[in-house]
């Protein structure tokens, strides 16, 4: 036996007397014998779960569930508990912080949760839990809403089923930014183990069901009073939490009930209907879409497991078949993100629309969503920011009155969620294609308004997933080693290492290409899986594009098709691995 085994082997022999988890010990234990035995995939394994301490970022903690510091256990969550307590505690110059702490349905988030509350309890600090698993918005809101110093979201959001997670927000009810998560994570490593914390027995509140019933309450004042709605929805939350609170919204606010998809409408950990619960991937809303074939809905809307992102389905008969007569398709976020961007612009232009913070209303999108909310905020005279990627930050816009990013996430109500919510983000699409419908239109008739007006602008991304953490820096470096000067048969026009605070926007690991064309390339890491994403947009004018051709938008879409093609096939060639 080497060195190297031997001391991995102490290791896990040490956690496993430190784990306060009879069903973690015991898997640990599983595999220590077979590492002992020789069994080498058995010793990588081990080897993996003490690679390192699962780290601690913006994002806060999310990996796979299962023993050791690089997984997602009590121990791990014992520490964050205590490492969050400490600095609020030193932050603030009090002992009796109060942090109210939410859970979705996943497996042992409701075990995390309560480990989290018995830690602050015993700090001296008070610890509110929602009564029940329930949205991760729903969460973001308690916080304000019982003037919390912080809130634990324990979830996982999208990723799959082996999964969980640990997400925090500060007093305001933003997410947490840099430094606080350094900070946080320093906090975390003063405390080496869990036999180091202590735990009180009980202590803690669970907050009655009024919390939600005020979320609601909310969500609902959120829309316009007495708007259109007469509006026919079909609804999956793909097995997540989002179900119950989002259908008695819906009815509250007095639209029809949505139709749910029977077979994932109850929250459940295995997520069985579905091979990854993201509404992204190809196949998540399959049987909603077969759903809406059978009742023939005005719209689709989906949940992702915590309900913080929604997406929607619309039909489009550019799309028809003789199997789909309706044409139904997904649209893609930023199709979504500008259709209720034009509903904030909308109500800016009667006086309806406010800034959070009581000024001028502001819309705001990340830098790897589409450059069209900030071209129609300009039309209209309403201010506008690009942000860096995540809701921490578009969240924080000064007077934000609706922002958004391209992975599905809208805030449409930021007094209601400092952060993306997908139940408010759905009461409102579903209160624009009511008002549509009054109009004999549809979603996809104002999207065609909307690019006849703009411009057309078409988008797309891919990403380079990697089998190891350590491949993501090399591809960074490579791509800013030897800066592409020309991209397909398009020169870059200007380059961006925003790493460097390049465009405008703070530090950030990341590139930006912007083609002669206007078309736009950004490539970064992925803030929480193991891939390098890259985003794409190409901008065509809806005008004389195509002499003789009737349909000029027709044209303009395929010609952004064409760029966006050519672009992506470049962009594969200059990050393959």
């Amino acid at each position: 036996m080497t060195t190297d085994t031997a001391h991995l082997l102490d290791q896990a022999r040490a956690w496993i007397a430190d784990d306060p988890d009879e069903v973690t010990r015991a898997e640990l234990e599983s595999v220590v014998a077979a590492a002992e035995s020789g069994d080498a995939a058995a010793l990588d394994d081990l080897a993996d779960r003490f690679r390192g301490l699962l780290a601690f970022g913006t994002a806060g903690l999310r990996g796979e569930l299962g023993a050791g510091p690089n997984r997602m256990n009590r121990v791990v969550v014992l520490r964050a508990a205590a490492g969050l307590t400490r600095y609020l505690q030193t932050l603030l110059g009090k002992r009796d912080v109060t942090v109210v702490i939410g859970y979705d349905a996943r497996t042992n988030s409701d075990v995390f949760a309560a480990d989290t509350a018995a830690v602050v309890t015993a700090a001296g600090g008070r610890a509110l839990v929602l009564p029940r698993p329930l949205a991760t918005p729903v969460l973001a809101f308690a916080i304000r809403y019982v003037g919390a110093d912080a809130g634990v979201m324990v979830t996982a959001s999208h990723n799959p089923p082996q999964d969980n997670g640990y997400k925090v927000y500060l007093g305001d009810g933003s997410q947490i930014v840099p430094p606080a998560d350094a900070e946080i994570a320093a906090a975390i490593d003063t405390f080496p183990s869990a036999a180091s914390i202590e735990r009180a027995e009980d202590g803690w509140e669970t907050l009655g069901d009024d919390l939600e019933a005020d979320y609601r309450d909310a969500c609902v004042a959120s829309i316009t009073p007495g708007g259109p709605r007469d509006v026919a929805v079909v609804h999956t939350a793909l097995h997540g939490v989002g179900s119950t609170t989002l259908l008695a919204a819906f009815e509250q606010a007095g639209f029809a009930r949505p139709t749910p998809v029977a077979s994932q409408e109850q929250p459940d950990p295995r997520f069985p209907t579905v091979s990854f619960p993201n509404p992204e991937e190809p196949g998540a809303i399959d049987a909603a879409l077969d759903l809406a074939r059978e009742v023939r809905p005005d719209i689709v809307i989906a949940s992702d497991p915590d309900a913080d992102r929604c997406a929607v389905a619309a039909p489009d008969p550019r799309c028809a078949s003789a199997e789909d007569p309706q044409g139904w398709r997904m649209l893609r976020g930023d199709e979504v993100g500008v259709l209720l961007g034009q509903r904030a612009l909308d109500l800016a232009a009667t006086g309806a629309l406010h800034g959070v913070d009581g000024g001028a209303p502001v819309l705001a999108n990340s830098i790897v969503s589409s450059r069209q909310l900030g071209a129609m905020a300009a039309d209209a005279g309403v201010a506008h920011v690009e942000t860096l990627t995540g809701f921490k930050w578009i969240a924080r816009v000064p007077d934000i009155a609706y922002g958004y990013e391209e992975a599905l996430g809208y805030c449409t109500a930021p007094s209601v969620a400092r952060d993306k919510d997908g139940i408010s983000a759905g009461l409102a699409v579903a209160e624009l294609a009511a008002g549509l419908k009054a109009e004999g239109r549809t979603l996809v008739d104002l999207l065609d308004d909307l690019a006849r007006r703009h411009g057309v602008y078409a988008s797309d991304s891919f990403s380079i997933r990697v089998a190891e953490l350590a491949q993501i820096p090399a591809i960074m470096a490579a791509l800013r080693e030897r800066p592409a000067t020309q991209i397909g048969d398009v020169v870059v026009a200007q380059f961006h290492d925003l790493a460097l605070g390049d465009g405008g926007l703070p530090p950030t690991d990341g590139l930006r290409y912007l083609l002669a064309d206007g078309t736009r390339v950004i490539v970064r890491p992925s803030g929480t899986e193991p891939k390098v994403k890259v985003y794409l947009e190409a901008i065509v004018p809806v005008d004389d594009l195509a002499p003789g051709v009737d349909d000029a938008l027709a044209a303009a879409r395929a010609e952004a098709a064409r760029r966006l093609a050519a672009t992506r096939r470049a962009m594969e060639e200059l990050t393959a691995l």
